[in-house]
């Protein structure tokens, strides 16, 4: 069993108050970790301060190796975060390790991207008064970074943040996800033997309202979070004056036209789809089929749905697994229901053990249905069909969210129409909209958020420019 205090770059505190972290799976304990207070809190922000006033000074070459040196740490641990991402986040242990990859070209995108950290001559004679000027502009850090991070990826996630931060030299305090802690705990045995200056990487496992503490924090520049709507807007009203990246989820939307490779695209969809039982901000819940193939659609994926086995998530025949807690089987079962009692039919799924929630998919829902107007985060897939291909577009487009959007059609005039017309920060075409490589630029627009991971575009998230005239006229 684990048990770990909170991390402050350099040293372990141990607090009053722990945490237990059980398995989803079966509830078995898996440890503990310390709760920080505002005392806590506070202590971490100066320190932070402190080591950010080293990290600023560092050269991009010395910022560039120390990622590296993350990177050797965790490739030398493997199997071991894989599996405590496993335990902890009821991920089935062949995403865990999928997982851990991911972190690790993650940070090695980062380590390439701190030696690439470049600005710009700006022509200053345009205008006669510039004659003689010369403009620079480049990105300087900012300084303390907040990051709050989501269960379901609980490093790859965190890594989006900890990357860009440190290779624009800043300092980051991280608070986990109170479910799946542990990855962050071991990351800290991992840079606690690298050359980072103490105190520019910390880990503080907190509650809600304490975070809510650390948010107001005068000394955070920059706080970047991964989660629910709700609480991202919350963030963004406590912190007027620090800049704020939020990405806050969605309902994504598959469009599968009469153009497109039928069977291909139904397979992606159900995999889009429950892969970590829906877990995932950009998995498809909602899909819309051309009424000529919509009945061939529906059956692929039905005869795909049925063909994924479910159970303990360290067997590595399961793809479905529990759900992180059983208040959210609660919930999604219940929206479930609550279609059915509207109206909807069930293709396949609708049955629950435990904290497993087969894999589901509804038909003749309605768009106000939870299960379309809501981010239902559970496994859960909604197909109806559609006319016209425009109209297909403007449901997409009749939501809440806006995050990523995938269409499967070979036509260009289509494509081109799909991405002009789509209300999201992705569009992807001929895939669905669960992919997501970890250099690409990554966010949304209205209830999905705003601002963009991605390893290059959040260092630009993380930082500031600042412009430098020099009159090269000198008598």
């Amino acid at each position: 069993m684990m048990d770990y205090g909170c991390y402050f770059g350099g040293k372990w505190i141990e607090t009053e108050e722990k945490l237990e972290v059980r398995n989803p799976y079966n509830s078995e304990l898996i440890g503990t970790v310390s709760l920080a207070g505002k005392a806590e809190m506070d202590m971490a922000a100066e320190r932070a301060v402190d080591a950010f006033e080293i990290t600023k000074r560092m050269m991009a070459a010395e910022r560039s190796e120390i990622l590296m040196q993350i990177v050797s740490g965790i490739q030398e641990r493997q199997d071991e975060f894989a599996r405590v991402i496993a335990l902890e986040a009821g991920k089935a242990i062949n995403s865990a390790e999928l997982e851990v990859k991911r972190a690790i070209t993650t940070l090695v995108v980062a380590a390439e991207e701190a030696k690439r950290i470049s600005g710009e001559v700006i022509l200053m004679d345009l205008n006669p008064v510039g004659k003689y000027k010369i403009g620079l502009n480049r990105r300087f850090p900012l300084g303390v970074v907040l990051g709050i991070t989501p269960f379901n990826f609980p490093l790859n996630l965190t890594c989006h943040k900890i990357g860009p931060a440190l290779a624009m030299g800043n300092s980051i305090i991280i608070k986990p996800a109170s479910q799946t802690p542990f990855s962050m705990m071991l990351l800290a045995e991992v840079i606690e033997n690298t050359d980072l200056p103490k105190g520019a990487f910390i880990v503080l496992p907190c509650k809600g309202a304490e975070t809510e503490y650390m948010v107001t924090c005068p000394h955070i520049k920059k706080i970047t979070f991964t989660g629910s709507p709700a609480v991202g807007w919350r963030i963004k009203e406590l912190a007027p004056r620090a800049k704020v990246t939020l990405e806050l989820g969605g309902n994504a939307a598959l469009v599968i036209h009469n153009d497109a490779n039928v069977e291909y695209a139904a397979k992606r969809a159900v995999m889009g789809g429950f892969v970590y039982n829906g877990q995932v901000c950009i998995s498809v819940q909602r899909v819309l089929v051309h009424s000529s193939v919509f009945q061939e659609a529906l059956c692929i994926m039905k005869d795909e749905t049925l063909k994924l086995k479910a159970g303990d998530q360290l067997d590595k025949n399961n793809f479905i697994t529990a759900m992180i807690s059983a208040d959210e089987a609660d919930r999604v079962e219940q929206w479930i229901n609550e279609a059915i009692e509207q109206g909807a039919e069930v293709i396949t799924g609708n049955k629950r053990e435990g904290n497993i929630i087969y894999p589901t998919i509804l038909t003749k829902t309605k768009p106000e249905m939870k299960v379309n107007s809501h981010e239902v985060f559970g496994p859960v897939i909604t197909v109806e069909k559609y006319e016209n291909f425009e109209d297909a577009v403007n449901t997409v487009n009749e939501s809440r969210y806006g995050l990523q959007a995938g269409y499967f059609t070979r036509d260009i005039g289509r494509i081109a129409y799909a991405y002009n017309e789509t209300e999201v920060g992705g569009v992807i075409i001929n895939d669905f909209p669960t992919f997501r490589l970890d250099h690409m630029p990554y966010g949304g627009v209205k209830d999905s958020g705003f601002g963009r991971e991605g390893i290059r575009y959040a260092m630009e998230e993380m930082s500031e420019p600042r412009l430098l005239v020099i009159d090269t006229q000198t008598d």
